[in-house]
Formats: structure tokens, sequence, C-alpha cells
């Protein structure tokens, strides 16, 4: 199964430094490498600008925005932004308030049918209403 990949997960590939990562950030790298070796992995428009964004140092905003050309968009469709629309709705039913972007992410990947892969605990609480499901990393790595 592909994943789109949120961004705390390309922050931590692109910003921090390995020695200055946990192992289960170092988990998570890896798992990001595993995935794009194997041609797995998604990004959309929203998740490269927020990437880009507050990255101060030039020379750091062009070697990130270099790296991620290597990655397409997918495109959004109309039902992507009604799916949106549809999924902040019965999330905030159930007392779970979301960003219009972080919904976004999660029509698209139910669209696409696709894992959501990142850290942010906020997904947790929108896949408990929502058929969306996040990427696991499969095994532990030493």
């Amino acid at each position: 199964m592909r994943a789109l990949v949120d961004t705390p997960i390309w922050s931590l590939a692109f910003r921090r430094k390995t020695g200055d990562m946990s192992a289960q950030e170092r988990c998570l790298e890896r798992e990001l490498a595993e995935l794009i070796r194997e041609g797995r992995t998604c990004l959309i428009g929203p998740i490269r600008q927020e990437i880009l964004s507050g990255i101060r140092d030039d020379g750091t905003f062009e070697r990130v925005r270099e790296h991620l050309r290597h990655f397409d968009d997918e495109p959004f469709d109309v039902e992507d932004f009604e799916r949106a629309a549809q999924f902040f709705n019965a999330c905030r039913a159930h007392g779970v308030t979301g960003t219009p972007t972080e919904l976004l992410i999660c029509a698209v990947a139910d669209r696409l049918d696709m894992a959501i892969f990142t850290t942010d605990s906020d997904f947790r609480r929108y896949a408990k209403h929502l058929s969306v499901r996040l990427h696991v990393p499969r095994k532990v790595y030493e």
C-alpha cells in the first residue's frame, strides 16, 4: 500500500541530523527511506508547502526543494474538497476538530486508498471517526 507522507515525517528526514534523533525518530526516518526505495511515497501540494515554509536559510530551502522535486504531487479532485468538508463535519459531530489541510490529507488518502504516515496525534483522533488508515512502520530498526 502506498503512503501519503505528512509534514512531520518529511521534516524529520530533511531538518534533523541523524545523531540528534531518538531511536524512534531514526526508525521513522528509515521507514521513509524504505518507502521511497519501494516507490510507495505520495505527496500533495499543501504538504510540500508546509515543509518548505519557515526554512530561513536560502541554501537549506533550495536543498530541500530540490529533494522534494523528485516527488510528484497527487492531483486534487473537486470531490477531495467536498469529502474533506464531510470529514470535518463528521469529526465535529464527535467533538473532534481538525484543520482544513489535515482533513484534505484524510480525503485524498481515502480516495486513493493510501495510509497516512505521520507522527501528528490528531490523525489518530480522525481515524477513530473516518475511513482513513495510518501507516505503521513495518519493523523496529536497531
